[in-house]
């Protein structure tokens, strides 16, 4: 993998999941206050062997499926309108290397807690994790909000 492209600004994880929308959000918010912009990465994998004798349909592009996720999250996150001087990224890899890659030389990394592979009830996904003891600048893991405890009447 090449060197970082992101010099400085914030560094986003996107991966379609409801957590990279936050994400998307939270990051918005800091790059004002920071007075810095957002690089929105996504990053995309072929699976060599699924052990199930499974392989993609021959149209298939992963590429053009990452840059979907990817613009289908900004809407979610922005609509039709999104932060001033925002990049987006795509780039061959598993998420947790290429995401702290892309974070060299970022005042911060912002990551869903749990992304689409998450078990529930775990405090971290591996993503996020790898990312929080290996990243070279700040990282700021979004959390799903608890839910209220209920209470007897």
């Amino acid at each position: 993998m090449s060197p970082s492209r992101n010099a400085s600004g914030i560094v986003v994880g996107v991966d379609g999941s409801e957590l990279s929308v936050k994400a998307l959000q939270w990051a918005a918010r800091l790059a004002v206050a920071l007075d810095t912009t957002i690089t929105a990465v996504t990053a995309w994998h072929f699976p060599v062997d699924t052990g199930f004798g499974w392989s993609p349909p021959p149209a298939w592009d992963p590429e053009a499926s990452a840059r979907e996720v990817l613009q289908d999250s900004l809407t979610r996150a922005f609509g039709d309108k999104p932060p001033q001087g925002l990049k987006t990224i795509t780039v061959m890899g598993h998420a947790a290397y290429v995401l702290i890659e892309e974070s060299r030389g970022a005042q911060m990394l912002v990551v869903g807690s749990r992304g689409h592979g998450g078990f529930a009830g775990l405090l971290l996904g591996s993503v996020s994790s790898a990312c929080a003891e290996h990243a070279p600048c700040p990282v700021l893991v979004i959390h799903e909000p608890e839910a209220p405890e209920a209470t007897s009447a």
